[in-house]
């Protein structure tokens, strides 16, 4: 496999050394992802996109994080929407019990990093979708407003949400103060974590990738990860040594929380999550 030639030049030129080898990695909704083997011996990740990709977000993002917090990320080489460049980190292995408490340890560690509002100074992306931050003192409206009502009207935009359910979700964003309520503190959030960004290698986190990061209720955070399978009973019990979770966070908060996730997956695919949401929707009296 090889590379564009102005992308390996542009490598050789941020890095310092020519391109040994090329091999293509696993990745997430933005850009081409390839390993990158430098004949000094350096492994790089390279994420190849183009205007509008949001690779340029995702370099800030991991920025922002390797120097505002203590959560462990991949150092950026270089960053602009044609081209990330990045460290690459050791993974492969499995989300483990021992894994999982390691990583509980780092995601309550990102949340005592708090900021003064909700939101954050700029927009972010998820998924390779705009996530709009605009800074705001009520979580509940912040969350009511620009993640679920937002997110479900990008989806019935592009005819991925039928009208119907649209009009559950706004009976619902009405209601949220019923089962929500207001943090103590606006938490620093990885804001994407499921499994493939959650990188591992025997028994310990080696990094965590594609960050979607802004300052939130971090319960958000923790019902995402709930969602695809990535964390369990070993990461919730280690998390409670840290910082603990407030009665009923399983029981309603979770699946309230990840009507969001749910609906950016609506945005991006349709198919199964309309009816995933409108299970949620139902639980709730919507």
């Amino acid at each position: 496999m090889s590379l564009p030639a102005n992308v390996e030049d542009r490598i050789q030129r941020v890095t310092g050394s020519t391109v040994q080898q090329v091999a293509s990695l696993a990745g997430g909704c933005i850009g081409d992802v390839r390993r990158i083997d430098l004949t000094d011996g350096r492994t790089f990740v390279a994420k190849l996109g183009g205007a509008g990709s949001g690779l340029a977000l995702e370099g800030f993002m991991l920025r922002y994080l390797a120097e505002h917090s203590p959560l462990p990320v991949p150092a950026v080489v270089d960053a602009d929407d044609d081209l990330l460049v990045m460290d690459y980190l050791p993974s492969g292995g499995r989300l483990d019990a021992a894994a999982q408490i390691h990583a509980a340890d780092h995601v309550a560690a990102l949340h005592e990093i708090t900021g003064p509002s909700f939101g954050f100074a700029c927009n972010t992306v998820i998924g390779g979708l705009t996530q709009p931050n605009p800074q705001a003192q009520s979580w509940v409206e912040f969350f009511r407003d620009q993640r679920l009502m937002y997110m479900a009207g990008e989806a019935l935009r592009v005819g991925r949400l039928p009208g119907s359910i649209m009009s559950r979700v706004e009976k619902l964003a009405a209601r949220l103060g019923d089962w929500i309520g207001e943090p103590a503190a606006p938490s620093l959030v990885h804001g994407d974590l499921w499994t493939g960004n959650v990188l591992c290698d025997s028994g310990r986190i080696t990094g965590f990738v594609d960050p979607a990061i802004y300052h939130a209720d971090p319960e958000i955070e923790l019902a995402f990860s709930t969602l695809f399978g990535t964390f369990g009973d070993p990461f919730f019990a280690r998390y409670r040594d840290h910082r603990p979770l407030a009665p009923g966070f399983f029981e309603e908060r979770r699946d309230l929380y990840n009507l969001y996730p749910l609906l950016v997956h609506v945005r991006l695919f349709g198919g199964s999550y309309v009816s995933s949401v409108e299970q949620t929707l139902g639980k709730f009296g919507c």
